[in-house]
């Protein structure tokens, strides 16, 4: 995880590298044009190498603009992105503590279920908490029969389908009626 937010943020750091350079590059080609046009007292009409110079720092500032604003734009998405995560990573554990009182867990069996739910093995999870694998085995059993599951697969199928079903947080939208 570290290692991958390592690489975004190198490529997040080389893009405004890159955009910094053709920013540079732009301000010393806009500033060549203008040299070059007062430096010669015929037409510009009559000098087609300054022309396309012209032209081609336009390409080089609208694009510059268009990739700042396409970059804007990637940014706020990832942000909606995070912050739906940290509702959703936040709904679940609200709705694994809920199922887990329900089933009445002990402490240890919710410390269990919680691993199991993350994807840790029995031996992962056997290490994290300092225990047997034996133990840990029995109390993956004692939930599975508690929440009236057979196994790890179903058991997280049905935290999941409840985050489906539930309404959305913040939700404010009234129930409808035979009259609307």
């Amino acid at each position: 995880m570290a290692g991958r937010r390592a690489r975004k943020r190198g490529i997040g750091l080389a893009v405004l590298a890159l955009m910094g350079l053709q920013t540079i590059a732009a301000i010393f080609f806009v500033g060549d044009v203008v040299t070059d046009y007062f430096d010669e007292t015929t037409s510009i009409w009559n000098r087609p190498h300054l022309m396309l110079e012209a032209l081609a720092n336009v390409g080089l500032i609208g694009g510059l603009v268009v990739e700042a604003l396409f970059l804007t734009h990637i940014l706020r998405r990832h942000a909606r992105a995070e912050r739906a995560l940290s509702v959703a990573s936040g709904a679940l554990q609200d709705v694994m503590e809920e199922y887990f009182s329900e089933w009445h867990l002990t402490p240890a069996e919710a410390d269990v279920a919680n691993f199991t739910i993350k994807g840790c093995s029995i031996a992962e999870i056997a290490t994290l908490r300092g225990s047997a694998e034996g133990t840990v085995k029995t109390h993956l059993n004692s939930i599975y029969r508690k929440a009236g599951v057979s196994g790890r697969s179903q058991l997280v199928n049905l935290l999941v389908e409840e985050l489906f079903h539930a309404p959305p947080a913040g939700d404010l939208a009234l129930p409808r009626t035979a009259a609307s």
